[in-house]
């Protein structure tokens, strides 16, 4: 065995130099456009929760069997987006003769145009949409042969003290 056999070569060679800076160049670009993709993904398990946040809108001997329009401000981050006033909502709320409390959200679930309570002389007692003739009973409901293919959602409600407090908008698939 020649004396330059048995000697073994110490440290690197040229090509494993350039195939380690390359690949630790390319992981390190990887990482940068994986990273943000991977945040995107897991981010909503990261955020707590904003539990149920009960709005104050009334007192309860305000309201009747005729739905009254209550506009209301919540505050809520909407992406990075959080005014400092509020965000304003309004919400139908008619008491049924036993005392029920019914609090809808105006929003049609044809086309998301705004529904008004007796909207068109037309259509007496009922929620009606301008946008294609949508219409509702007083309970929200959708009548059926109209547009919208369900029923108006609606917000949780809770009475303390004689006040009435709205919570956050709840679907409602069917009646």
């Amino acid at each position: 065995m020649s004396k330059e056999q048995g000697r073994q070569k110490s440290g690197v060679s040229r090509r494993q130099f350039l195939t380690y800076t390359l690949a630790g160049t390319a992981g390190f670009l990887a990482s940068g456009v994986l990273f943000p993709m991977v945040r995107f993904a897991i981010d909503p398990m990261l955020k707590k929760g904003e539990g149920s946040q009960f709005v104050e809108v009334g007192d309860l001997n305000e309201f009747s069997e005729e739905p009254r329009a209550v506009t209301f401000k919540v505050h809520r981050k909407d992406g990075w987006y959080e005014p400092k006033e509020g965000e304003t909502l309004t919400a139908w709320i008619r008491k049924s003769p036993n005392g029920e409390i019914l609090a809808l959200s105006p929003i049609c679930k044809h086309l998301g145009c705004t529904v008004m309570w007796n909207g068109n002389p037309q259509f007496k007692n009922q929620y009606f949409c301008p946008c294609h003739f949508g219409r509702y009973d007083e309970n929200g409901v959708n009548i059926p042969g109209t547009p919208p293919p369900a029923p108006l959602d609606t917000y949780e409600t809770k009475v303390e003290n004689g006040k009435l407090y709205l919570g956050k908008i709840k679907p409602r698939s069917g009646v």
